[in-house]
């Protein structure tokens, strides 16, 4: 078998940890029990660029339950855990292609290696696997069958991709279900956030102020988290209307160039580029951290901050001092890149397995709608979201209500007023 991974030999130490991530999984454990029975994926290859962590491999194990042949690589160097990546290769016979601390040559090695099998589906999260396939095998591209992207930054490529009429198979947009952004993304960011942060720094955050550029789901999550530690949130914004809900909420608001003068943690996680720049890092106070929980290391403006270091180091794993010009000193988690996969573990099995649910169930619609789906990116079906919720809350042990027919006709018809 075709593989590239650090060690072998870390592989039973991987799968019992995989095993730990399936207690929390239970909606995609009862999709894989129907994946082995009907095979709805048999004869596929799928190809999958993702951040290769425990709940990953369980999304793994159940495509190739569902049928399929998966083939792995990293969505992020950072992200991979080589005993997890082992696991999947020794015990479960999927190819990976991930190495953390891999460089930028061995990362888009492994994307091309997941390539080179000629997958009919890809998995995304970035959108890294589609770019280089349309940039580079445009004539590869054509014979996809179609496409999942995992989050919010390569959503935004994808949709820019299509807007210029440039996609060449139909992509689901796993990001935008319900069931994975209002969950996953505010849930799991908060929290996976906050415990990178504490794992690679061991400060205090109660009392400090926690600024929060970008107050989107994810946003969202880590402002509240913060707050719950008992740090003072300020959220910095472009869009008036979230800038607007983030101060109904009790949060302050302000621009970056005055939040830099007053924050003593920093996180970006806004999908754009350039957000902490230069004249931020100048304005800031002796010590402060920073971090970024954005999909990309490009939220932190990284060159415009050398240019202003005299002297950089690592002062502990995954912080790297810079003192700056003016003599203040910076701290950068995890080189900018995602803290809650770098330095933490990522969202916790409970959360990822909503997201990991629509991933699976996306790609089984994929199946059967070959041929019918035009080159754009769709929304995850509704009837797939509401079925991980209901799947969810039963494995929660909790039930609701259900409709009257009284009630249903009433929300059918126009006619019945006061």
């Amino acid at each position: 078998m075709d593989f590239h991974v650090k060690d072998l030999a870390l592989a039973d130490e991987g799968l019992r940890l995989i095993e730990w991530a399936e207690m929390e999984m239970p909606v995609l454990r009862l999709i894989r029990e129907r994946f082995s029975k009907e095979k709805p994926l048999k004869g596929l290859r799928i190809g999958a660029c993702l951040h290769i962590t425990t709940e990953t491999a369980n999304l793994a194990r159940t495509l190739k339950e569902g049928g399929a042949e998966v083939f792995l690589c990293a969505s992020n160097p950072l992200s991979t855990k080589d005993e997890v990546a082992a696991a999947l290769v020794k015990h479960f016979e999927i190819p990976v292609f991930a190495i953390r601390g891999e460089d930028r040559d061995t990362y888009y090695a492994h994307i091309k290696a997941v390539l080179d099998k000629e997958p009919h589906i890809t998995i995304d999260d970035g959108a890294d696997l589609v770019s280089t396939l349309h940039r580079e095998r445009p004539e590869q591209a054509e014979k996809i069958l179609g496409g999942t992207e995992e989050t919010t930054t390569g959503v935004i490529r994808l949709k820019a991709l299509a807007r210029d009429g440039l996609l060449k198979y139909p992509i689901i947009a796993v990001n935008d279900a319900l069931t994975k952004h209002l969950f996953d993304n505010r849930y799991g960011t908060g929290q996976s956030t906050i415990d990178g942060i504490l794992r690679a720094t061991n400060r205090l955050l109660a009392g400090s102020v926690f600024v929060v550029a970008g107050f989107g789901w994810c946003g969202k999550g880590l402002a509240m988290r913060a707050r719950g530690m008992g740090a003072r949130v300020v959220v910095t914004e472009v869009d008036p209307l979230k800038a607007l809900e983030a101060v109904m909420e009790g949060y302050l608001v302000m621009p970056m160039e005055k939040a830099s003068e007053i924050g003593d943690f920093f996180v970006t996680v806004t999908g754009c580029k350039g957000v902490i720049r230069k004249e931020h890092f100048l304005k800031m106070k002796d010590g402060a951290i920073v971090a970024n929980s954005g999909h990309f290391d490009v939220e932190i403006d990284l060159k415009g901050l050398l240019e202003i270091t005299k002297e950089k180091r690592v002062i502990r794993r995954e912080v790297e001092e810079y003192t700056l010009t003016n003599g203040k000193r910076i701290y950068i988690l995890s080189q900018g890149r995602l803290v809650n996969l770098a330095a933490a573990e990522g969202h916790p099995s409970a959360v990822m397995d909503m997201s990991f649910a629509n991933q699976a169930l996306a790609v089984e619609f994929i199946v059967k709608n070959a041929g019918r789906l035009e080159k754009k990116v769709y929304p995850v079906p509704s009837e797939i979201d509401q079925e991980i919720a209901r799947l969810k809350l039963s494995a929660m042990g909790i039930e609701i209500d259900t409709l009257t027919p009284e009630q249903e006709r009433y929300l059918s018809s126009w006619e019945e007023g006061t």
